[in-house]
C-alpha cells in the first residue's frame, strides 16, 4: 500500500522547483482565478520556515506591506503556484526565523546575504 501512495505522490510532484532555503528572498507567482479569468499574482518576501516532506512540503513567506507584517504559507507542489524565483540568497543559522516577527522597519527584512 505504501508503494502505491509513493507512486501517486511522485506523479503529482513538480520537477521544476528551485532549491531555496530559509533566509532566501523569493518571488512566488501564484495563479488567481477571478470569475472566468485567470491571472498571475506575485508575492515577494523572505522565507521564514519550511515544513513537511515530499508532496506535503510547505514554506512560509513574510513581507512588510504598508507597515504591517504579512505572512503566507504556500505548498511547494501546488498547481496554483506558477513559479518560484529566488531574488537573493540569504544565510540563516536556524530552521525557523520567527524572531523576524518582533522586528520593525528595515530590521524586519534583515537576513545575512550568502557569500
Amino acid at each position: 500500500m505504501n508503494l502505491i501512495i509513493q507512486n501517486i505522490e511522485k506523479e503529482q510532484q513538480k520537477s521544476d522547483v528551485p532549491a531555496f532555503k530559509v533566509g532566501d528572498s523569493v518571488r512566488v507567482h501564484t495563479k488567481v482565478i477571478e470569475g472566468d479569468k485567470e491571472r498571475v499574482q506575485i508575492f515577494t518576501g523572505i522565507v521564514i520556515g519550511r515544513k513537511g516532506t515530499g508532496l506535503n512540503t510547505n514554506f512560509t513567506v513574510r513581507r512588510i506591506s504598508y507597515g504591517e507584517g504579512v505572512e503566507r504559507v504556500f505548498p511547494v507542489h501546488s498547481p496554483r503556484i506558477a513559479k518560484i524565483e529566488i531574488e537573493k540568497a540569504g544565510t540563516a543559522r536556524r530552521a525557523k526565523l520567527n524572531y523576524l516577527r518582533n522586528r520593525k522597519g528595515k530590521q524586519a527584512m534583515a537576513v545575512r546575504e550568502a557569500k
